[in-house]
């Protein structure tokens, strides 16, 4: 599983009374000051960085500049014995790799502990995605409620932008042009991006918000664009739930999330010749190899297309 050049013996290094748990809080501080990164960022390091202090408290190492190969290599060894999956310790070794660099960097402590250790490579994970047929069967039909008219909003609006759930659940009324056609979103690390609208999803926006939305308030105020019935912001858990029973209903199979429309949203696009600058830009990326990911399932589906129909295929 893992290859490391372990050495067992503990050097004298800088800064040795500083406590691992206060390493991380400094290690967290920067992230959030200086790098900018978002909250569930930052409590995904936090839960991750976490275990790795409580592994080290068993072995009763106390302070970062005591760390070893070993130890780092013993921990993620673990994490795999407890089932956690390859993904998901390669997030966690990131994590590790982050901390450790920090610490070098401010000469707490003199070299990395992870510095040898090499994981194995992961395969390229394609994402799920709906096909045009499926998108439109989930978003034609269904029950003419208010809350149905908000979840179809809701649903048509994720597919047109490709926004992610944090960003459609938190959209406020003010971040929306519906006149121009485009809407204003504050993403990861602070990054604020506007994205065109569509048509049909301008219009079922402005159908939502003359009347759903105005009887679901009741009255009340809110500034959120998407909102319950006691009036308050949806959440994401909430969303979760109204977007399965619209699946449910529509009779699309599947597992469909809300990262399912926002995978449908860029691979339609990429398919049908879209710049992929232009479609980072919406999408939110920082980097274009995140997005380039699109161009092997537009490969794949062209590859596909090709074997099902030509006649030498």
């Amino acid at each position: 599983m893992l290859g490391a050049a372990v050495s067992e013996q503990r050097p004298t290094q800088r800064d040795a009374a500083l406590g691992t748990d206060a390493a991380v809080d400094r290690f967290l501080n920067y992230l959030a000051a200086e790098k900018g990164l978002a909250a569930n960022t930052l409590a995904a390091y936090g839960r991750d960085l976490a275990g790795f202090v409580n592994h080290l408290e068993r072995g009763d190492i106390a302070t970062p500049t005591a760390v070893q190969a070993g130890d780092v290599v013993r921990f993620l060894e673990g994490l795999q014995r407890r089932g956690l999956a390859a993904r998901s310790r390669a997030r966690t070794f990131a994590a590790l790799r982050g901390f450790f660099g920090f610490l070098l960097r401010e000469a707490i402590v003199v070299a990395d502990p992870t510095r040898d250790i090499r994981l194995p490579r992961l395969g390229q994970r394609l994402p799920r995605s709906l096909a045009p047929d499926e998108v439109t069967q989930l978003l034609t039909g269904g029950e003419d409620t208010m809350l149905s008219q908000r979840d179809g909003a809701m649903i048509e609006l994720l597919y047109a932008t490709g926004l992610r759930v944090s960003e459609i659940v938190s959209l406020k009324v003010s971040q929306v042009n519906l006149e121009a056609g485009y809407l204003t979103v504050v993403g990861k690390g602070g990054k604020e991006r506007a994205v065109p609208i569509g048509t049909v999803a301008r219009q079922r926006v402005l159908e939502y918000l003359g009347a759903a939305r105005t009887r679901i308030l009741g009255g009340r105020v809110s500034p959120f664009m998407f909102v319950t019935r006691r009036g308050r912001r949806m959440s994401r858990q909430g969303f979760w739930k109204r977007l399965r029973l619209t699946v449910r209903r529509a009779g699309v199979g599947g597992k469909v999330s809300p990262h399912t429309l926002r995978h449908a949203f860029a691979t339609h696009l990429v398919e049908r010749g879209a710049d992929l600058r232009a479609v980072q830009m919406m999408l939110g990326h920082a980097d274009i190899a995140t997005t380039q990911i699109y161009t092997h399932v537009a490969r794949d589906r062209l590859r596909a297309v090709y074997r099902k129909f030509h006649p030498r295929g």
